[in-house]
């Protein structure tokens, strides 16, 4: 253990109420040590639930983690405490833009340049977003990205009641491996999904190495009844993830992201 953090251990432990716990847990992220870190912003936070650094250090923790949708919620937090804060709003246009939804990046990025003209990182930020949009562009037809492959039948018989069942793990074959889907007529329709999904996912292949994409990455479907997100946490399977409209397509595809993390871990014990 270094000095540092023997020291503000040390003193933590002294004054609970201390603000130190900000340090302390800066200092673990940077040494790697992530679930002492996270234990440490946890314990702040519950003293501190309306300071914004709190919440801030423990989006980092989570973005560190690997789990994208709860650094988000942690942003948006901060955000809620203070709203002219440029490293939530620069952490969560960096997630909008890793999710695909330049629009959303970009909007954030702007608000924190308008607050910080002078963080020379954000006007860089804005400026590589650019070339990307240009780059994709140039290099797909009519300016997309890969092709929308809209599965219509599992849109339709899953538009009921997601809110619980509302992921779906599929292997090639389109048996159901995990989740439920259900329907508020149909009642649990998993596996008639599930048979429609090897489908798409083989559709979607197909299509991207006709046009020279490479391999299909992620699946979005915008429907009246719900939104979808597919991916593939592993190359034998598919995930659907499914939510109500009112959430924005980026935030389900961290929500997405999370779950397939959470497929291969659940795969990899079944082995």
């Amino acid at each position: 253990m270094s000095d540092d953090i023997r020291g503000l251990t040390a003193r933590l432990a002294e004054e609970p109420s201390s603000l130190a716990f900000l340090e302390l847990g800066e200092a673990l992220r940077r040494r790697g040590q992530l679930e002492a870190a996270y234990k440490v912003a946890r314990g702040g936070l519950s003293r501190y639930p309306d300071l914004a650094d709190a919440h801030d250090l423990l989006a980092h923790i989570l973005g560190d983690q690997g789990d994208l949708a709860g650094a988000f919620d942690a942003w948006v937090e901060a955000l809620r405490v203070d709203p002219m804060r440029t490293s939530a709003l620069k952490g969560i246009g960096f997630l909008y833009f890793r999710a695909g939804d330049v629009a959303a990046a970009r909007e954030h990025l702007q608000r924190a340049a308008d607050i910080d003209p002078d963080d020379a990182a954000i006007t860089q930020a804005l400026a590589r977003m650019s070339e990307a949009g240009r780059a994709r562009a140039s290099a797909s037809p009519a300016g997309q990205g890969i092709p929308v492959v809209a599965p219509q039948e599992a849109a339709a018989e899953a538009s009921g009641d997601n809110t619980d069942h509302g992921l779906l793990l599929v292997d090639g074959n389109g048996l159901r491996l995990s989740g439920h889907l259900r329907s508020g007529s149909l009642g649990d329709v998993g596996d008639r999904v599930a048979a429609e999904l090897a489908g798409v996912s083989k559709e979607a292949s197909r299509t991207t190495r006709l046009l020279g994409l490479g391999t299909w990455q992620t699946i979005a479907v915008e429907s009246p009844e719900a939104n979808l997100f597919l991916l593939a946490p592993t190359p034998d399977t598919v995930l659907l993830t499914i939510r109500e409209t009112s959430l924005p397509m980026a935030r389900l595809g961290l929500i997405a992201e999370r779950a397939a993390r959470d497929a291969r871990a659940w795969l990899g014990h079944q082995e």
